[in-house]
């Protein structure tokens, strides 16, 4: 089995993230190598943003359904739950991505680099999380090989649960690592309504400006003293507990966290990528400071905020330290659990708050099956079903071998009441299933990060796609489906298809980038059984209806492209049978396709006559 990868090796990896942030500036983009590094500053936003902090916007409610299509993306049909950001850092990055600057630095980027890295601290952050799935979203199309990562530090909460549902759906899950300090009141501010926290937290932001760009802050520490911090800390801690215990019931009006958090102490850090188990955490590791606590301790805690270059360089030493492994238990899973506690800088003999953070660890833990054992269980269920896949096999080699000369599609097509026909139709609907069950564990994150791009599966869901995608066609158009809801590509195609195929031309486009590898595979992945393109009998369905109304029209604008259409999918077959990259059932005496070449070629002899309709003047079928 292939050992998954993780996006960050090292803490050293993470010292040079951090390296990387910029100075009080708006934005920061640098070329190292072969990796683009785009840092935003938090000092900025701070003071745009505030106004607007708080407040959930349906991406679609904001013209920016476009620039984040995939996480508003329905392929089912049905009404998703809306996909929500904070309205002020939406506004902010809204601002960034209008700047040319900074259309022209990432640009530059795309041309010369195989991975950007973004990054940003406090309200910073949230622009480089935006900027982030701005840019999945933008090479999602092309399949770009471009790898994303987006590396957090001290970042607010910044959208609700159906947004990091949909990231995870859309297998980004892996993109975004947030890094969290034991104490920053930051990352917790947005499960309590800001207007209670208002007074507060206009001094708070005031502070953390100057403080990130001038040590001297007597004046503002003086006007911090002068406000009741208890009441602050209480509304946090109070929202955040019921947050954790709301667990994964919360309401989707809500904040919630997306992605990986690492959260960071003097003793060590520990990771985290289940989302109720990130809340339960940042409202127990906040527990360790008391809401009446001394004015110092409340003061601790905001400058937890601006140190994150510290807690990066500790980290970047952990592995020097020595552990205190007295009282370890016998268990290696126990004593994990015990040295994750106190990585989290939680005191292991505080019963308090140590079992409900031992409780959430193995919460994290025990969630589900690992992904690589989801991964071989699934290959079991792959064996099982590979006799349905079998039948369809043999299916298509009596219809191609059939005296009938109708091919693969239009015997299943013609003939899909028969006895025959009902038992591939069962095995159809057997192979959906399964992949179906697929689609939903990679989008739920139950299988590996890396699972949609390993080899094995890329090809069997490719093999899939190519078999039984023409009898789904075939079965849409016999029950007159596209006189109901339209032709198949645009409003029939199954979100299964559709995620398989972007799966597989993902994989082309990364094998672009090194053509001996492209080469050595070339012979798997042209299989001549097999049309290559799984829509080309919908395309040919499509042709057939324009070539009806080509006969029966007599608006000569609405001829042209009709014609146009056809002449364009003429080309496109040619290419196809030129490459030799159709079965030969697309060749099939009576099939589909060649009755339309037959009708097609008839009706171009006819327009080279002289037309008795006024209406053909002018017409050019050649």
């Amino acid at each position: 089995m292939e050992a998954e990868s993780s996006p960050f090796e090292s803490s050293e990896m993470l010292a040079s993230f951090l390296a990387s942030t910029p100075s009080p500036r708006s934005f920061v983009a640098e070329l190292r190598g072969e990796v683009g590094y785009l840092a935003f500053s938090g000092v900025q936003a701070i003071d745009r943003s505030e106004p607007t902090c708080g407040t959930l916007m349906a991406l679609g409610e904001c013209g920016c359904r476009d620039l984040f299509s995939p996480l508003t993306f329905d392929g089912d049909g049905e009404a998703e739950e809306t996909v929500k950001v904070d309205a002020g850092f939406l506004r902010l990055f809204l601002g960034f991505y209008q700047r040319r600057d900074l259309q022209n630095q990432i640009q530059e980027l795309l041309g010369n680099v195989k991975m950007i890295i973004l990054t940003g601290h406090s309200f910073g952050a949230t622009t480089a999380s935006l900027t982030a799935l701005w840019l999945l979203s933008h090479l999602q199309p092309t399949a770009s090989p471009i790898s994303v990562l987006c590396l957090t530090f001290g970042t607010p909460l910044l959208g609700n649960k159906s947004l990091s549902r949909a990231i995870l759906r859309e297998r980004w899950g892996g993109s975004f690592c947030n890094v969290v300090s034991k104490l920053d009141v930051v990352p917790r501010l947005f499960f309590a309504p800001l207007a209670s926290l208002a007074p507060q937290l206009h001094l708070l932001l005031q502070f953390w400006q100057v403080a990130a760009a001038s040590p001297s802050l007597e004046q503002l520490v003086g006007e911090l003293r002068k406000q009741n911090f208890n009441e602050f800390f209480s509304n946090v801690m109070d929202c955040a507990k019921d947050a954790a215990q709301s667990g994964g019931g919360a309401n989707n009006s809500l904040f919630w966290p997306l992605g990986s958090y690492l959260f960071c102490s003097e003793e060590g850090a520990i990771c985290l990528d289940n989302a109720t188990s990130v809340i339960k955490m940042m409202h127990l590791m906040l527990e360790t400071v008391s809401p009446a606590s001394s004015f110092e301790n409340h003061l601790k805690c905001f400058e937890d905020h601006l140190k994150y270059g510290y807690y990066t360089g500790l980290l970047s030493l952990q592995f020097l330290k020595r552990i205190n492994t007295s009282g370890l238990s016998a268990s290696s899973y126990e004593a994990g659990v015990f040295l994750a506690l106190q990585s989290s800088g939680i005191n292991p003999q505080d019963d308090n708050i140590s079992k409900p953070a031992k409780d959430c660890l193995q919460m994290a833990r025990h969630m589900g099956r690992a992904p690589n054992l989801n991964n071989a269980h699934l290959a079991i269920r792959l064996s099982k079903i590979t006799p349905c896949r079998a039948q369809l096999e043999w299916y298509k080699a009596r219809c191609d071998e059939s005296e009938d000369q109708l091919g693969y599609y239009d015997t299943f097509k013609e003939y899909g009441a028969s006895r025959r026909e009902s038992t591939i139709d069962m095995n159809l609907f057997r192979l959906a299933a399964f992949w179906n069950d697929v689609v939903g564990m990679v989008e739920r994150n139950e299988l590996s990060y890396d699972f949609h791009r390993r080899s094995k599966w890329n090809n069997a869901a490719h093999f899939y796609r190519l078999l039984a995608e023409p009898l789904e066609i075939a079965r849409y158009y016999r029950r007159g489906m596209h006189r109901q809801k339209g032709h198949y590509i645009k409003h029939g195609r199954d979100r299964r298809f559709q995620i398989l195929d972007r799966w597989w031309n993902r994989r082309i486009a990364v094998a672009a980038q090194e053509p001996q590898q492209i080469n050595n595979k070339r012979s798997r992945s042209r299989h001549t059984s097999f049309t290559q393109d799984s829509l080309f009998w919908a395309k040919v369905e499509e042709a057939k209806d324009w070539l009806k109304h080509v006969r029966k029209e007599r608006d000569s604008n609405k001829l042209g492209s009709l014609l146009a259409n056809m002449k364009d999918f003429e080309k496109y077959a040619n290419e196809l049978i030129a490459r030799k990259e159709v079965s030969i059932d697309v060749l099939a005496k009576n099939s589909s396709y060649s009755l339309w070449a037959e009708d097609w070629k008839a009706l171009k002899l006819e327009f080279q006559q002289p037309p008795s309709d006024p209406a053909l003047n002018g017409m050019d079928c050649d």
